[in-house]
Formats: C-alpha cells, sequence, structure tokens
C-alpha cells in the first residue's frame, strides 16, 4: 500500500467567543480530520488543526474560510490580537515530503478582509503571562527576544495587556529544531523575569512540547483522528469482531488525544501508533491516508524520546525502530 502525502493546516479564525459560530466553522471543515479547536475569548480569535490528504484539506478549508465569511464580519470584530480577515491566516504545513507555494490576491473583501494562505514549516505558538512588568516593559522584552533584534532564534513574539490587567508575551516558535518553548523559559528566567501560566496554543510537536502542550500533541491528535476512523471503518463493516474492533479503537483515540508530554507516555504512543498500522491493516480498513497518519504519529513520538529514555529502553526502542523502519 503505498502512504499518500500527508498534510496538516492551523486556520486562525477571527472569533473565540461565539461558540456557535466556532462550532459551525469546525464542522464546515468537513471531509478533513479535525484535530483540534482552541479559542481564545481575550485574543477573539480560533485556531483549527486539520489534516488529510491534499484534496481533503483543499475541501476542508474551502467549507471552514466559506462558513467565517459567512458569520464574521470584522467591522464589529473586538480583540486584543492583531487581524487582516475572518479567516486570518491559513498556514499549510506538510507531515513528510511535499512542497507548497504560496498563493495570494490584492483585494479585499468588504466584511471578511484579506486570507493570507502560506506554506511553511511546523511551528509552535506559546503564550506566557508576565508578573510584575507593564504593557510598556513586556513590548520591550517582546522585542528583545525576537530573531529580528538579535535575540533568540526563530523567535517571532508581541505583547498584549488582557482583561483584568493581565500582560502576555505572545510567540511564535518556527524554528523548533534551534529554539523550544523550554529555551524560552529557561533565556525569561535567566533575566529573572516573573511568569505565571504557559498556554500551546493549537498544536504541539512532541519534539518540542513541555508540560504546556499536555492533551495537545500533534501527534496524539493524529493517531487519534485515525483510530477514530479506524473504528467508523470498522463499524461500518459489522459482525462481532468489527464492532468489538470499533470499540477498541474508540477507546485508542480517546487515550491518543490525551497524551500527554512525559517521556514514558510519548514513548508508549510511539509503540501503539505503530502497531495501529497492522491493526487496521489486519482489519481490511487501513488506506494509504491513514497508514500515513499513523506513521507520522508514530515516528514523530519517536523522535522526542531523550537518548537517555533510549537507553533505559533499548530493547522497547530497537523494536519500535524495526517496526518503522
Amino acid at each position: 500500500m503505498e502512504t499518500q502525502a500527508l498534510f496538516e493546516s492551523v486556520p486562525n479564525f477571527s472569533e473565540g467567543r461565539r461558540h456557535d459560530v466556532m462550532e459551525a466553522i469546525a464542522a464546515a471543515a468537513g471531509t478533513a480530520y479535525l484535530l483540534d479547536t482552541d479559542p481564545d475569548p481575550d485574543h477573539n480569535r480560533a485556531v483549527v488543526s486539520i489534516a488529510g490528504r491534499r484534496d481533503r484539506l483543499v475541501e476542508g478549508l474551502m467549507g471552514a474560510i466559506g462558513e467565517a465569511v459567512r458569520r464574521i464580519d470584522l467591522r464589529e470584530h473586538r480583540g486584543v490580537h492583531p487581524r487582516v480577515g475572518a479567516a486570518d491566516v491559513v498556514p499549510i504545513i506538510p507531515i513528510g515530503g511535499a512542497t507548497l507555494a504560496d498563493l495570494g490576491g490584492p483585494d479585499l473583501h468588504l466584511t471578511a478582509g484579506a486570507v493570507c494562505v502560506g506554506a511553511r514549516r511546523t511551528l509552535v505558538a506559546f503564550n506566557v503571562t508576565l508578573f510584575d512588568i507593564d504593557l510598556v516593559g513586556a513590548r520591550a522584552l517582546a522585542r528583545s527576544i525576537r530573531e529580528s533584534s538579535a535575540g533568540l532564534r526563530g523567535v517571532q513574539a508581541l505583547a498584549f495587556e488582557l482583561p483584568g490587567s493581565r500582560v502576555q508575551l505572545s510567540m511564535n516558535l518556527f524554528r523548533i529544531d534551534e529554539t523550544t518553548p523550554s529555551d524560552v523559559i529557561a533565556e525569561l528566567e535567566r533575566r529573572g523575569v516573573a511568569m505565571g501560566a504557559q498556554q500551546v496554543v493549537g498544536l504541539c510537536p512532541a519534539i518540542a512540547a513541555t508540560p504546556a502542550a499536555d492533551g495537545r500533541l500533534l501527534e496524539g491528535r493524529l493517531a487519534s483522528a485515525a483510530a477514530d476512523a479506524g473504528g467508523d471503518r470498522c463499524e461500518s463493516r459489522g459482525g462481532d469482531e468489527h464492532t468489538a474492533l470499533a470499540d477498541r479503537l474508540r477507546r485508542e483515540a480517546a487515550g491518543f488525544a490525551r497524551l500527554v508530554a512525559d517521556q514514558d507516555a510519548m514513548l508508549g504512543g510511539a509503540e501503539r501508533a505503530a502497531a495501529l498500522i497492522h491493526v487496521l491493516d489486519a482489519a481490511q480498513v487501513l488506506d494509504g491516508e491513514l497508514s500515513a497518519m499513523l506513521e507520522a504519529a508514530a515516528r514523530g513520538l519517536r523522535a522526542a524520546v531523550t537518548p537517555a529514555t533510549a537507553g533505559v529502553y533499548r530493547a522497547r526502542i530497537d523494536a519500535l525502530d524495526a517496526r518503522l523502519a
């Protein structure tokens, strides 16, 4: 079976308060696999994570963007985050070896604004609440840690004042092979910055995950969506064995969705994702798309296992690597 090219997209919609609107936008993604919806009422913005093969993803994006255009009027929008459109930015991320070109146009829609569509590498959107600092100081801090100001590599940063006199440092970490959330926290601690809650916006690749990403691992959600789809297919086939397997797959899906950024949990998740490829194949419900999702999940979780953990579980690692070879 040929594994299909797989893509993720994380469109940012300018609505984070009206739950009925956010639910309608996510539902309109249609055939794409919905991995996550993450609204922020202060920013009045929601990040929706979807995945699938090229045609499935494009169809899902068109449905969700169309719903956003119908339901969001930027003339009435209020929120601390800058925006240019109802479907504000639509990044598309290859999960595999595919490449994409940027798209664009010069005209603005009267009520929906613009849609910024492009291809990029995986990034982590990471926010930190700051204490004992005002907005002016927070903006100076944001400027100082940006890559463009000779700060941390792969960091874009803004500062926002949130309701309740809270100040937030909002960052995109776009070179996660060089700067992870842990690196940012270490730098802020080195500078003596007083910090509160940490927040991952959307999903986080396991290799860059901290406890702030517990239950929000990209690979966990990919495996969850694949297991859930496999359960649906088993149920549609009918029969006692397929029905029992459907129940098991739905339990697996729930477990993958809750996967935490812990070494033992991520190794176990990698093993289970790799094993499910063979389970779905034996049940005759596997296709190239589900295989790609589970393989991406297993490989991503395996990559997050540190050498120290691998040394402790050498036999398990060798067996997993052989299965993924």
